[in-house]
């Protein structure tokens, strides 16, 4: 989900990502404010809507691949490209088709395996979109009409830094009703029939970011009235808790006032997983900072020097950017320096999965392998909460 992180991101993306976590235990960099067991049911996922930048890959995609190097042999893990969400603001057909197999290329080449993780088009499992017109069909408008995050969606949209002027004229039902199919998709895979243990097991936890706290209330709403309207012997869908996991907040390079985004018409704002490596040196060297002598840590004051110290830690194994600041500290080194010490450490950590990419994007066959099996995959795990939903509100 993206969601959705401090980010299936805003999982960027205000929202461009959003992350949905089902867990009953998370590995210590991941964690939850209630006690779990040992299986864990993990789902993510992020809008086909151009190839990444360096902030949807430290603040999301990065935790990821953690989330699937860490996870305990048991766990079982989901990340979904979410087309349907792509079309809720006006997207290129033909650019919108390129950019699914583009994304599933990234995802592979950050390191997401298919043989651990189901990695799917969101739009190939028809699951999601039922369940989201059942909750549609249970969610007061009132409730949709106090999520705010739609306004910073147009405003990203139409390039605008601020959603005060926003109103009504460009919002479509898709746009305002989305964090229903956002609760769809967090809720569609989190019940699970374990023949060997006889036992079903829920997912009850979701790792979103400030901009997208509104939208998991949203899902606890809808996930109780839905439970209050069918009531069985018990509860059908447990009501999601929200999971903190660690980010990074990236900025623009030309505005360290904005969040780094790919909806921005200045492209050396933002540093793409595939870009060269003569792109990257180029665009570091561009990059807004100020006249101030030294290297300090101060977003305060000086945002542009802080956000280069941010990426450089962040480059650095998730380094405490203090630290990182100290080390320039009486050397005399300026932001030439800086700059120079960013651009070797982007393009050490971004070499390998723009290499993979390269080779994977001329691999179409294979990709439409992964998607179709993974997309086969999920439908069998949705399907077993869709067959209790059906039942209960009198489809079957």
């Amino acid at each position: 989900m993206l969601f959705a992180t401090k980010t299936l991101s805003r999982i960027q993306p205000t929202s461009r990502l959003f992350a949905a976590h089902f867990a009953r235990c998370q590995p210590p960099r991941f964690r939850s404010n209630v006690h779990t067991s040992t299986h864990r049911i993990i789902f993510s996922g992020i809008q086909p809507t151009g190839i990444p930048h360096l902030g949807n890959y430290l603040g999301a995609l990065s935790n990821w691949v953690k989330l699937q190097n860490t996870a305990d042999a048991s766990d079982e893990l989901l990340f979904s490209i979410v087309g349907w969400h792509a079309l809720t603001l006006p997207q290129n057909p033909r650019q919108l088709s390129e950019a699914r197999m583009d994304m599933l290329a990234v995802l592979l080449a950050i390191g997401l395996d298919p043989r651990r993780s189901i990695i799917f088009h969101q739009d190939d499992n028809p699951n999601h979109t039922e369940l989201a017109w059942i909750f549609n069909c249970i969610t007061p408008m009132g409730k949709l009409r106090r999520m705010t995050t739609w306004k910073s969606r147009l405003a990203a949209s139409k390039n605008q830094g601020d959603d005060a002027d926003i109103d009504e004229a460009g919002l479509n039902l898709g746009l305002f009703a989305y964090p229903v199919l956002q609760a769809a998709d967090i809720l569609a895979y989190k019940l699970r029939l374990i023949p060997c243990l006889e036992r079903h097991l829920q997912a009850t936890h979701v790792p979103v970011g400030d901009d997208q706290t509104q939208h998991l209330e949203l899902s606890r709403v809808i996930a109780d009235q839905f439970n209050r309207n069918f009531k069985a012997d018990k509860p059908l869908f447990p009501l999601p808790t929200q999971l903190i996991t660690p980010s990074k907040r990236i900025l623009s390079l030309r505005d360290p006032s904005s969040k780094m985004s790919k909806s921005s018409p200045d492209t050396s704002s933002r540093i793409l997983l595939t870009d060269t490596s003569s792109q990257i040196a180029q665009k570091i060297r561009s990059a807004v900072t100020d006249s101030i002598k030294g290297i300090t840590y101060d977003p305060l004051n000086r945002p542009g020097t802080a956000n280069l110290l941010a990426m450089l830690a962040a480059c650095n194994n998730d380094e405490d950017v203090r630290e990182t600041a100290r080390r320039y500290e009486g050397t005399g080194k300026n932001h030439g320096d800086l700059k120079k010490d960013l651009t070797e450490a982007v393009e050490e950590m971004v070499r390998r999965p723009r290499e993979e990419f390269e080779r994977l994007s001329k691999e179409r066959g294979y990709l439409e392998q992964v998607a179709r099996e993974g997309a086969q995959k999920a439908r069998v795990k949705s399907e077993a909460t869709m067959v209790e939903v059906r039942k209960r509100v009198g489809l079957s």
